[in-house]
């Protein structure tokens, strides 16, 4: 049977370069970097130099990046830490209604410690709108979170337009605040990663994403931004993230985020051809079906659909039974019953969200497996429609 992964959204392998780097981290080069002694040191030099790299792609100070555990972990320091060391400037914070649940968790839990959330609304293709931001803006506004890429629906935001927005009101009140913070683990090896171009003061990224290992991330944030540490013990990166670093994992992620800019171009044209064909062909050969989010101002390996009078579980597993792995949503979400917040949030019906697929393409789709794919799906689709309860 074939195997096709459509997931890269959800995961990526480890690309053999980058595992190559990893490997004298795991075995012969194991000292703790905090030690005094050269075992130690080596392992602190190496980290250091991966911290460079990571700081010379993003065009900021190699202080300003810390290592984490996660792309979770990143978002969770971006807004707990910004929130709590920043409070008594204001406890006003702006997101959207389509950030990724280690967004959406935070601020919901901040709003029951006291802090107003205003959750700012989308159009039908996912985007938000400037002028309801420039009207959301207080002069208590300490914090502004808006994912760069949509990690469901793949749509971008106008990242510049809203640094723009946000450094306007700033000269206006005289104040350094808010801060811009913006997830960008789906935007690697597709988008600019430039923080002065992009203009955001926190910048959370990951490795699960880009073809390195799980289980590390970052944040990039700005020499003048205040944050209070999470997890506490330690004075590892900077006093703000406690723990012995994991070495290997921290080459890793360095590595692959080198990797992923090397191939960014190539890969972006690439991807996208693969994207508009199958978008293309999906709406023709099969019935009620529609694409989620903006067509053009999207990821290039992004197809986001909802089919009409099927349930999205039963359509990812009977694809599984054919080898072809898609997902209904977002892999941190993807057990809930309950239909998506982001598709809600651009308009989607209950009903019609709840037969969405997600299709997440990388660097080993081929045509061909989308052309598979194209004719397994309608087969599939007849299959689930006439034995549906949905009509």
């Amino acid at each position: 049977m074939k195997e096709i992964y459509l997931d890269y959204a959800a995961a990526t392998y480890i690309d053999l370069l980058v595992l190559r780097k990893m490997s004298p981290y795991l075995t012969k080069l194991f000292g703790n970097p905090s030690s005094l002694h050269a075992a130690g040191r080596k392992v602190r030099f190496a980290i250091e130099n991966a911290r460079i790299d990571v700081a010379r792609i993003l065009n900021v100070e190699s202080k300003e990046i810390i290592f984490t555990g996660s792309g979770t972990e990143s978002d969770n320091l971006a807004i707990f830490g910004t929130a709590l060391a920043n409070k008594d400037k204001g406890r006003h914070i702006i997101t959207t209604k389509i950030e990724h649940p280690a967004i959406m968790e935070a601020v919901k839990r901040l709003e029951k410690q006291g802090f107003e959330i205003t959750y700012l609304n989308v159009d039908s293709g996912g985007l938000i709108n400037l002028s309801e931001l420039k009207k959301s803006l207080r002069k208590d506004t300490i914090l502004v979170s808006i994912i760069y890429a949509n990690n469901e629906i793949g749509v971008i935001q106008p990242m510049a337009e809203i640094a723009e927005t946000i450094r306007e009101f700033r000269k206006n009140n005289s104040s350094n605040f808010p801060f811009f913070h913006t997830d960008a683990c789906q935007a690697v090896g597709a988008l600019e990663l430039d923080v002065k171009k992009i203009g955001v003061d926190l910048m959370t990224l990951n490795g699960s994403k880009i073809y390195g290992p799980k289980g590390i991330g970052c944040l990039y944030a700005h020499k003048n931004v205040k944050l209070e540490p999470m997890i506490v013990g330690g004075g590892q990166e900077g006093g703000l993230r406690a723990g012995t670093e994991n070495a290997a994992l921290i080459i890793g992620f360095s590595e692959a985020l080198k990797l992923a800019e090397k191939l960014k171009n190539k890969e972006f044209k690439r991807l996208k051809i693969l994207r508009d064909y199958f978008i293309k062909n999906v709406l023709k050969i099969i019935p009620r079906v529609r694409l989620n989010g903006d067509l053009i101002k999207r990821l290039p390996n992004n197809i986001n659909i909802s089919i009409d009078s099927i349930e999205g579980e039963a359509m990812a597993l009977m694809l599984d039974n054919y080898g072809i792995y898609a997902s209904t949503g977002s892999a941190c979400s993807s057990r809930k019953l309950t239909p998506s917040h982001v598709l809600l949030a651009i308009g989607i019906s209950p009903e019609l969200a709840h037969g969405s697929l997600r299709f997440t393409l990388g660097r080993k789709t081929k045509k061909r497996d989308i052309e598979y794919v194209l004719r397994v799906l309608p087969v599939i689709v007849e299959k689930l429609r006439k034995i549906s309860a949905i009509k």
